[in-house]
């Protein structure tokens, strides 16, 4: 498997995973000189009527502090940011932000929800990579198909919109026949798990809900610390808040008047695709996936980092001092 050159001087394989709300500059910003890749969505950048365009100013913003890092640390360098798109159909921004991105040469796009041939056109054309996410083998064969050059499996486990496959299954089945550059998301949250993701075949680690737990993160002090008390038993799978199944912080649920263990249908009338105001009583609803537990208090992002290089390096130290195998 060839890693391609972007993404080949990494301090760790490591994709800070773009949250709705939560990514913004300062996370991404923090993430890249921690020497992982960092993103945000675009439709976190949002603007009233007669505003300048905020995506406009995050992308200067991060271009220009990333560069002050490189030329003040030649000899560690930031890692590149990534920029996500809803190619939805009904994100209304899209086609805006497609050139935007292109302008500034983000040098490496996410898409989710459909993979659209021209937005990966339209990336490939300013030397763009794209990496398209996907819960199943069939979605990412449709993806390589219309021109990613990268997936996302995301397994069962994951924070936001999570698959329901386990992780092994899910890269078994892409690896089958795609040797291209392949994420993992899944309740990756220790340096053990990032290993483990590259052992199970994928080159890097996506990791999301961890980074809430940050003070660059753009979520409200309760949240973060949420996450720094929860775990594993503490998240539910649902569809009621957005039509889309995810995982939820049930404490947040029931702190909203709702019983977690007993949550109605989904409500098409939440779906939000296209950057809308979701109903209030969904604001207080937060994200996050099953790995939480790896998460004890909040702090820096690049202390985090520093935490998973070097539960990476010890992990990487027990398996060589393993004895061979004898079969």
């Amino acid at each position: 498997m060839t890693i391609p050159a972007l993404l080949q001087n990494l301090r760790l394989p490591v994709i800070g995973a773009p949250m709705f709300i939560v990514s913004g500059p300062d996370l991404v910003i923090a993430q890249c000189k921690a020497g992982i890749v960092g993103s945000f969505p675009a439709l976190n950048a949002r603007e009233k009527d007669g505003e300048p365009v905020q995506l406009e100013a995050w992308l200067t913003r991060i271009t220009e502090e990333l560069d002050r890092h490189n030329q003040s640390n030649p000899d560690r360098p930031a890692a590149p940011f990534a920029v996500n798109q809803i190619v939805h159909r009904s994100n209304a921004r899209l086609e805006r932000d497609i050139e935007i991105c292109h302008r500034h040469k983000v040098p490496l796009w996410i898409t989710s929800l459909g993979a659209r041939p021209e937005v990966n056109e339209a990336a490939h054309d300013c030397g763009a990579l794209v990496f398209h996410d996907v819960i199943n083998n069939s979605f990412a064969r449709k993806a390589i198909e219309k021109g990613a050059d990268g997936l996302i499996a995301v397994a069962a486990g994951a924070g936001g919109h999570a698959g329901m496959q386990s992780p092994f299954a899910l890269l078994q089945e892409i690896r089958e026949w795609f040797d291209g550059p392949l994420a993992l998301s899944g309740a990756i949250a220790t340096g053990n798990a990032v290993l483990a993701a590259q052992a199970a075949g994928a080159d890097f680690a996506y990791i999301g809900s961890p980074f809430i737990a940050t003070d660059e993160a753009n979520a409200q002090p309760g949240y973060k610390q949420m996450i720094a008390d929860s775990g594993a038993e503490d998240i539910v799978y649902s569809s009621l808040f957005t039509g889309i199944h995810g995982n939820y912080l049930k404490p947040s649920i029931r702190a909203a008047g709702m019983d977690p263990d007993a949550l109605a249908s989904a409500d098409p009338s939440t779906m939000d695709f296209g950057g809308n105001a979701k109903p209030k009583s969904w604001s207080q609803i937060w994200g996050a996936g099953q790995g939480i537990g790896a998460v004890k208090a909040v702090g820096p992002a690049a202390a985090f980092v520093e935490h998973l290089a070097s539960g990476y390096a010890e992990a990487r130290a027990r398996i060589e001092a393993l004895p061979a195998a004898r079969w």
